[in-house]
């Protein structure tokens, strides 16, 4: 019975034009990701060519001050590239990669991005994720919305009933051949980019494989639930389409548009406002206003001598800290509230498996808000370790050859992806198994 479905199959255009247009589509996702992480490493190559460069040219013009010199040396930590965050870009094409800060308040640099065409960033990448999230489904909608609906208005399910001693398990073999077909050519595309990409098989790329599986698994039970309602294919289609403009566009937008307007964050101008006030004040106050926060935050400080009639670079660091310091409840509340945003998707997201997919081929990828905002806490470990690492140079006037310029490349951080596997599967999985069986019970009609 398989043999002859699967060929019957075959010579239908629509398997042609699906396997046209997903392994295309496919094959163009899988290089668009190529190129997002050959302009990544071009970039990272770039900024260690211009740190490098920087350093030497300004030595030339500053040697003689090096409180000076380190007012306009920036240094850069970048987010260590990993091949698998081509195949679900997410929101790294919009939060940059690496940072190149100076030790003064790092509050106004933490936010600084990458130039990028507007329309580029409106229009977004096509990368796999997409192609899985989006795509498969309307081909899936396609081969299936009349499997039964076709015979019967053809008059040919008469002649299949009389000569199949099971009718619902012929439309489940029916719709098994092209389930297995989509499946067959995700498996493709999902190992066709592992190489590509040269993604190593660890546990983040197996979970992408099977998240992806069971999304399209959720796919082929709504729609063998729409069939065992034994409609007309017109009513099919429209139901499904439908469905999918629901689930795919529709619940994302509102949900997004909720999680914007209930937790809004005025705190991302207020924490720059903060931080050059809480810096640009300090020239009109007394200098031990300054020295007894920055001394109070760096007790090692209070031996040095801070002359009040003239200017010392003790005083203009400190003013700069200050200003970090006078943003940080500032930035940590706004931080709080993006972490919101993103908790309140995730937990509308188990119950919407679109959603669900998207987040997490975003977080396996490396991609999502959350790996952002950590590589954020690095970059303020980084800061500090900066400043002090230079601090005790500038403040005893040392001069730059005291530097040791080698150890200041640019410097990676590692992301670390941690997941659970029940929370990944469950929920799609859950769901799947709910529709498919309300679909499987309302076949026995026939």
């Amino acid at each position: 019975m398989y043999r002859l479905l699967f060929k019957s199959f075959f010579r239908t255009k629509i398997f042609l034009v699906s396997l046209v247009l997903l392994m295309t589509v496919g094959v163009i996702s899988i290089l668009i990701g190529k190129q997002y992480l050959v302009k990544q490493e071009k970039t990272i190559a770039a900024a260690q060519v211009f740190q490098e460069e920087s350093i030497k040219k300004n030595i030339e013009y500053h040697s003689d001050d090096l409180g000076l010199l380190l007012y306009y040396l920036r240094f850069t930590l970048a987010k260590k590239p990993e091949n698998i965050s081509a195949i679900s870009i997410g929101q790294s094409d919009v939060n940059p990669l690496l940072q190149a800060v100076t030790i003064r308040g790092l509050e106004a640099q933490k936010y600084d991005t990458d130039f990028e065409n507007p329309s580029l960033l409106m229009s977004g990448n096509l990368d796999l994720g997409f192609v899985i999230i989006y795509l498969f489904p309307l081909v899936l909608i396609a081969m299936t919305f009349n499997l039964y609906s076709e015979e019967k208005e053809l008059g040919t399910w008469r002649i299949l009933a009389v000569q199949t001693s099971g009718k619902a398990s012929f439309l489940l073999k029916k719709m098994a051949v092209r389930i297995l077909f989509v499946f067959g050519v995700l498996i493709v595309l999902m190992f066709l980019a592992s190489v590509i990409l040269q993604i190593s098989m660890n546990a983040n790329f197996w979970a992408i494989f099977l998240q992806s599986i069971l999304y399209l698994m959720f796919w082929s039970a709504l729609c063998l639930w729409m069939v065992s309602l034994l409609k007309s294919s017109s009513f099919n289609a429209l139901a499904l389409i439908s469905i999918w403009v629901v689930l795919t566009i529709l619940i994302p937008a509102l949900v997004n548009n909720y999680v914007i307007n209930t937790y809004q964050v005025p705190e991302a101008l207020d924490a720059m406002v903060e931080q050059r006030d809480g810096y640009h004040e300090k020239w009109d106050m007394e200098k031990d206003v300054t020295m007894n926060g920055f001394i109070g935050a760096y007790p090692q400080y209070i031996n040095y001598e801070v002359p009040q009639d003239k200017f010392s670079w003790i005083w203009y660091y400190g003013m700069q800290h200050m200003g970090d310091l006078a943003a940080k409840e500032t930035s940590e509340e706004m931080t709080e509230k993006i972490m919101l945003r993103n908790t309140v998707s995730e937990n509308v997201a188990l119950f919407i498996p679109t959603m669900h997919a998207q987040l997490s081929l975003n977080n396996l990828a490396g991609t999502d808000m959350k790996s952002h905002l950590s590589f954020l806490d690095a970059l303020t470990e980084f800061h500090e370790n900066l400043r002090l690492g230079f601090y005790d140079k500038i403040f005893n006037e040392k001069s730059e050859s005291s530097v040791d310029w080698t150890k200041h490349d640019i410097k990676f951080y590692q992301a670390e992806h941690t997941f659970s596997w029940l929370e990944l599967l469950l929920p799609t999985l859950f769901i799947t198994l709910i529709i498919g069986a309300i679909g499987s019970f309302n076949l026995r009609k026939l």
